[in-house]
């Protein structure tokens, strides 16, 4: 067997290079998959063009990624080789090893799940940062603190606020939090809304009305609230998901994820009784969340429907090649899509 990849070789190089690349060797709890799909989030492009995180080059990019197993590492014990998996990946952080824009890649057993037979590849690669960015934040202690999600969760009575839920992040926080037994309530554009329901969003708001925090704030009033998760971290949307969470009461808490540049601290003029907490994706792989998640929900979750491989997956391509083009094609903008790369 032999590796390729795309390498990011110096800070903000753009194309990435395809070449050679070590073939890598799972150690503990590790597992070497060879990948087959691939996905492409923001944090993928902000590394390159804005030449952030990564700190040591060459680097290798990537963080969703659905493949086969190929091995594992001796202490991996629920996957075996010729399993197929879902599994995030590392390439935000510093480790080229565990990045996803390569041929074979190996990534902690922790954030790996087995794919019912039923689940492509293509579809399955939309799912693994956008899953943990909204596993950690609505379930880790130091953010939300839901309870995990169930395969068959009791309804608590209780609302949640999901900003952006037409996103990647937003889409799968909008299942989690109803496996975990809340209502949802999501906001989008109108021409996003039908899609919300589907993945079974309660309540649907148009993100865009100048009026969206009374009409939020109106339509919960007398709910127990469970607190809002910001799936798109922009100042402005911060600052309404506290004013909402304020004004209803209940967990007075805001979860969002990591913003971009230049925007790294948290936005003036909150409400001085709401908590707010930024996120990193893949934190969950040090607690009790990723197992929660991964080991014991998605696998399951799949199977019966409960979790859908949302957004679609919008395929640019094949090869390792194309994966400049689906970094190009993102920063277009997509819509309740996510873009793809198929490595046959």
């Amino acid at each position: 067997m032999t590796n390729r990849a795309a390498w990011l070789q110096e800070k903000q190089q753009v194309p990435l290079k395809i070449d050679d690349a070590p073939m890598w060797e799972p150690e503990g709890d590790e597992v070497l998959i060879r990948n087959h799909a691939v996905a492409i989030n923001p944090v993928d492009w902000a590394v390159q063009a804005l030449g952030i995180i990564a700190t040591k080059y060459p680097h290798i990019l990537g963080c969703d990624v659905a493949g086969e197993v190929i091995a594992v590492g001796l202490d991996v014990k629920n996957f075996k080789k010729g399993d197929r998996v879902v599994a995030g990946a590392s390439g935000s952080e510093t480790n080229s090893k565990s990045g996803a824009f390569q041929l074979y890649c190996c990534v902690t057993s922790k954030l790996v799940s087995k794919l019912p037979d039923n689940v492509s590849y293509t579809d399955a690669a939309v799912l693994p940062l956008g899953l943990s960015t909204a596993a950690v934040s609505l379930f880790q202690k130091d953010t939300l603190a839901l309870p995990h999600p169930q395969i068959n969760p009791k309804p608590n009575g209780k609302v949640i606020l999901v900003w952006g839920g037409g996103s990647s992040v937003g889409s799968n926080g909008v299942q989690l939090a109803k496996a975990a037994g809340f209502e949802v309530a999501a906001t989008a554009s109108a021409h996003n809304f039908d899609y919300l329901k589907g993945l079974g969003a309660d309540y649907v708001f148009d993100a865009r009305k100048e009026d969206v925090v009374d009409d939020i704030v109106t339509t919960l009033k007398g709910k127990e609230f469970g607190g809002a998760f910001a799936a798109i971290s922009e100042p402005d949307t911060i600052r309404k998901c506290a004013q909402i969470a304020s004004k209803l009461g209940g967990n007075k808490f805001v979860a969002t994820v990591l913003p971009g540049p230049p925007t790294m601290a948290v936005p003036e003029g909150l409400p001085a009784d709401v908590k707010t907490s930024y996120c990193w994706g893949s934190s969950l792989k040090h607690n009790e969340v990723g197992d929660a998640i991964y080991g014991k929900w998605v696998t399951a979750a799949l199977a019966n429907g409960q979790l859908k491989c949302k957004p679609d997956p919008l395929v640019v391509g094949q090869g390792l090649g194309k994966i400049q083009d689906a970094l190009a094609k993102w920063r277009e903008g997509v819509s309740a899509r996510k873009v793809v790369v198929e490595l046959p």
